[in-house]
This record gives C-alpha cells, sequence and structure tokens, in this order.
C-alpha cells in the first residue's frame, strides 16, 4: 500500500463578533482566527484552529493567514502522519509564526489520531477525565469587575481569573473588590499579562496574598527572567510564566533560572501540540506544574487544548475560556463547557468540526498537492 499524502489544505480566515476583551497589553474588540482543514488521501481529514494574539504573539490574522498558506504549500504532498518531520520543516522554513504552526500542527494529530481510531488525549498516551477551566474577568473598573465575577459564581463557576496591570491603587482595589463579592471559598488567580515594573509587581503581590490568590502570570515584562526570579523567591503569591514562555526552549531557560513556579502553556504560543509536549516533558523533569491557557480560540482549538490536559498529568491547571463571549458557537462536538466544568467527547481525533454553513461563508484559499505527488 502507499504511503498516504496531504493531498490539499484549506485556509481560511475565522472573523467572529465577541465581546470586547481587555488585558494590560491592549483590548480585542472580535474573534480573528485562522481555521485550516488539511485533507490525506486516504479520505480523512483534519481541521485546526489558530488564535493570533497581536500584542503577544507578534501575529495578526492577516498575517497568520498568509504564513499558514505558505507553509501549506510546504507541506501538500507529503506523509501527513509524520508529524516530527512536518513540524520540523515548518520550523525551519519559517521563524517564530507559532499560530500559523499551530493551526496546522493540530490539523495533523487530528488527522492521526482519526486515522488510528482513537479520541487524541488517548493518541497522546493519556486517559479521559474532566476537569475545570477557571473563566477570566476582562480588565475594568473593580466594581465592575466584581459585579461580573459575582455573575459567574452564581452560574455555578469555581474559579475565577482576574486581569490586572494597570497600577498598585488600582490592581489592588479590584483585588479586594473581587475577593468581597464571591466570597473565601472560590479559588481566585491573577494575571498582570506584563503590566507591572518589578516593584509594583512586588508590592501588589504582597498586598493581595491575604485575599487568597492562587498564582498570578506574568507580572512582569516577557524578557525580565531576573525579575521573575527574584518574584519566585520573594513573592508570597506563586508566579506563573505566561508571554516568556513559547516553546520548549524557553521552558529549559525558565527552569534552569528558577524562574517560575508554574507554566502556562498555550498551543497558539508553542506552535502546536507537539511542542507543547516538548514543554511538558522539561516542566516534569524540572518538577514544575503546568497549566494549558488559551488565546481566544473557539470550541474546535480549545478542544485540542483540552485534549492535552488530559494526556498529562503534569498538567495541573486550566484557562480555557476562548470561547466565552462569543455571540454565536460555530462549532459542533468537540468540549462541552458548563460552569468551566470541561468534559472530552469519546469519538475520534479531537472530535471538534465547524459548522457547513459557517464554513461556506468563510473566507480561504485552497493549496493542492502538485499533479503526480497524489497516492
Amino acid at each position: 500500500m502507499s504511503e498516504a499524502t496531504i493531498t490539499r489544505i484549506e485556509v481560511y480566515k475565522l472573523t467572529l463578533p465577541k465581546e470586547p476583551f481587555r488585558i494590560s497589553l491592549g483590548t480585542m474588540a472580535q474573534l480573528e482566527n485562522i481555521l485550516v482543514r488539511v485533507e490525506s488521501s486516504d479520505g480523512l481529514y483534519g481541521l485546526g484552529e489558530g488564535s493570533p494574539f497581536p500584542f503577544i504573539t507578534g501575529e495578526t490574522q492577516a498575517i497568520a493567514y498568509e504564513a499558514a498558506l505558505a507553509l501549506a504549500r510546504l507541506l501538500v504532498g507529503k506523509n501527513p502522519y509524520d508529524i516530527e518531520a512536518r513540524v520540523r520543516e515548518m520550523d525551519r522554513f519559517l521563524e517564530h509564526n507559532s499560530t500559523a504552526k499551530s493551526a496546522l500542527d493540530i490539523a495533523l494529530y487530528d488527522l492521526l489520531a482519526k486515522r488510528a481510531g482513537l479520541p487524541l488525549y488517548a493518541l497522546l498516551g493519556g486517559e479521559k477525565r474532566s476537569f475545570y477551566s477557571d473563566e477570566t474577568l476582562s480588565l475594568d473598573e473593580p466594581a465592575t469587575m466584581a459585579r461580573k465575577a459575582r455573575a459567574l459564581v452564581e452560574r455555578g463557576h469555581r474559579m475565577v481569573k482576574a486581569k490586572l496591570g494597570t497600577g498598585y491603587a488600582e490592581d489592588v482595589a479590584r483585588v479586594r473588590a473581587i475577593r468581597d463579592a464571591i466570597g473565601p471559598k472560590i479559588l481566585l488567580r491573577l494575571d498582570a499579562n506584563q503590566g507591572w515594573d518589578p516593584i509594583t509587581a512586588e508590592a501588589v503581590l504582597r498586598d493581595v496574598a491575604p485575599f487568597g490568590v492562587e498564582f498570578c502570570e506574568q507580572p512582569v515584562a516577557c524578557w525580565n527572567d531576573a525579575a521573575m526570579r527574584r518574584l519566585r523567591e520573594v513573592s508570597p503569591i506563586p508566579v506563573m510564566a505566561d508571554e516568556s514562555l513559547f516553546d520548549h526552549h524557553d521552558a529549559l531557560r525558565l527552569a534552569s533560572l528558577g524562574a517560575c513556579h508554574y507554566m502556562n502553556i498555550k498551543l497558539s504560543k508553542a506552535g502546536g501540540l507537539y511542542h507543547a509536549l516538548q514543554i511538558v516533558a522539561v516542566a516534569e523533569a524540572a518538577g514544575i506544574l503546568c497549566m494549558v491557557g488559551c488565546m481566544s480560540e473557539t470550541r474546535l482549538g480549545l478542544s485540542a487544548a483540552a485534549h492535552l490536559v488530559s494526556a498529562r498529568q503534569q498538567i495541573v491547571f486550566a484557562d480555557l475560556d476562548g470561547a466565552a463571549g462569543l455571540d454565536d458557537d460555530p462549532v459542533v462536538g468537540g468540549m462541552t463547557y458548563d460552569a468551566g466544568r470541561i468534559e472530552l467527547p469519546d469519538g475520534p481525533g479531537h472530535g471538534a468540526d465547524i459548522k457547513p454553513e459557517v464554513l461556506q461563508r468563510l473566507q480561504g484559499a485552497v493549496v493542492y498537492a502538485p499533479v503526480g505527488d497524489e497516492a
């Protein structure tokens, strides 16, 4: 039997209305992602999604779309099931552009899991487990964030994450108001998205510690490993690397420096599941627990991330609320999300697909294998 090959790759711009979401670095006014569909000569297809975040990955939707098309031209005609080879080719061909690579990587893993007849978590060597995600509060006035936090708890959420990073007084006031609103039993997480200088970070983390905070993500600039290391040593609240962690090389650097308590893995930062698994391996060797987070993916991209959580015991935290705030859900199948509780499907692959009527109206392009390369 001849080797399977990639016969075509479809690349789409996925733009959907969504409630504006503000972090210390800027505001995302709508969902602007890319979607890829990889077809193989054995009649199967895999789907992947990437969510560019200009403030973090340096990519816009337009950049990610063009990068995905360039990578698609590189991959067509080749074996989709030799994922390591395909990822290495993408990394050699195009530096950075982690969002485009992630979309294609996820599609290849979805395709391989379908060929094996396994849920993605099983293909990755894990078992199915239910878990909880936090839901994140957009940066706003303390009273507004407190009101929204209370509403989340009333809907059954067990944990809340608050965006911070505008200054000492405002951020301490936000944490105080949120804790007063949700009571003492709800888990509270913080994320400054690089918004503090080192001195402010120390002061805020010291003074909000009495409010019972589980951890704080990326308190200082992503390049400031020295400040992250000091915070790991002096902060009463554990610090988690986020924007300072893209791939396994970053994980090794941070672990070697002792620059974080925890690591936040995001597929659109890491370049997909292949590199995410490498990060987990480094973290496990260093004794560092991990979280899998998200950008603004729909339930398609989030489903792939959720399978990763289920597949690795080193991943003990989840922040997979990226589809919250969407006016309409464009996805069929995939993970379910109920007040933060995530359940995975049992079918092959990651289990998520885009509704046909949504796919038909998306702007996109198709890359075909050269004539003679198809099986």
